[in-house]
């Protein structure tokens, strides 16, 4: 393990330069949510300002995490409210995974796939951004290195890092525990933040497993991410663990702030192993 350790470790500084960082959060996201709001206010200014309230993007009744004062009962709550979301798509990764790899086994035999099984590859071949000009044997072994859970405790101290425990504005008010960027007009919330030239909005989702789906698609799919990808297959091909810790070092991407989220992301995997035992 220490030497997939140090490979994981390497995969830092090269994707400093290979990651396109297209997909990455504006500052006031993460773990700083809504902390710039209240920064260098005075008193009098606060008197004056108009305290603007939302109203939630969805019908989920979330629990109010910012009341409970209780910090392992605000873990508890927190990671028991994001797991069931998390286990189904896991789940729904490993069927389609077990399928895939039941393709391949025909495929390497020379075995014709059946056309529904063809259309059914079709549209695993578009979701998850494979060349269509590859072959099948060639889009089957890469669907199978995007198509693959993500460990439970590393999905859940994101969520929990994104979101400020569940108390940040996105994730009250749209369900955003993963700090995902959308890009048209009206597809979610303008962050207080953004620079008057930018024109991304912080996604909304109507559901829970919603947003999940959303998270999990951008880590198997976007460019970014390739580095995670490739340290999960190869733990994979030596009969290792999806070690969470190790696979952080492939989410340099995900936020500017680079190594230190990483930091921050296997820090917090220490600190809360208690609570996350799958």
């Amino acid at each position: 393990m220490n030497s997939l350790i140090k490979v994981a470790l390497g995969c830092l500084l090269s994707i400093a330069l290979l990651a396109p960082f297209t997909f990455l959060k504006p500052p006031g996201t993460g773990d700083t949510f809504d902390k710039s709001l209240h920064k260098g206010l005075s008193k009098s200014i606060n008197k004056r300002v108009k305290k603007i309230i939302e109203k939630p993007l969805h019908n989920v009744k979330l629990p109010d995490f910012s009341k409970i004062s209780d910090i392992p009962t605000k873990k508890k709550t927190f990671f028991n409210f994001i797991k069931p979301a998390v286990i189904k798509q896991n789940n729904k990764l490993l069927a389609t995974r077990k399928k895939l790899n039941t393709w391949l086994e025909h495929v390497s035999l020379e075995l014709p796939l059946t056309k529904q099984e063809h259309q059914e590859l079709g549209t695993l071949v578009n979701k998850y951004r494979v060349n269509k000009d590859m072959s099948t044997l060639s889009q089957l072994n890469t669907l199978l290195l995007r198509v693959d859970v993500i460990p439970m405790p590393l999905v859940l101290v994101q969520a929990a890092n994104e979101s400020a425990w569940g108390t940040s504005r996105f994730s009250r008010i749209g369900l955003n525990f993963f700090g995902i960027w959308c890009y048209q007009k009206g597809c979610g919330m303008v962050p207080n933040s953004r620079n008057s030239d930018a024109k991304h909005e912080v996604a909304a989702f109507k559901s829970l497993n919603e947003a999940v789906v959303s998270y999990f698609d951008n880590i198997n799919s976007h460019n970014a991410y390739r580095v995670f990808r490739t340290i999960r297959f190869e733990l994979r091909s030596q009969d290792q663990a999806l070690n969470p810790e190790v696979l952080a070092t492939g989410l340099l991407a995900y936020s500017e702030r680079g190594a230190e989220y990483v930091l921050d992301i296997t820090t917090m995997l220490r600190q809360n192993k208690e609570y996350l035992v799958e």
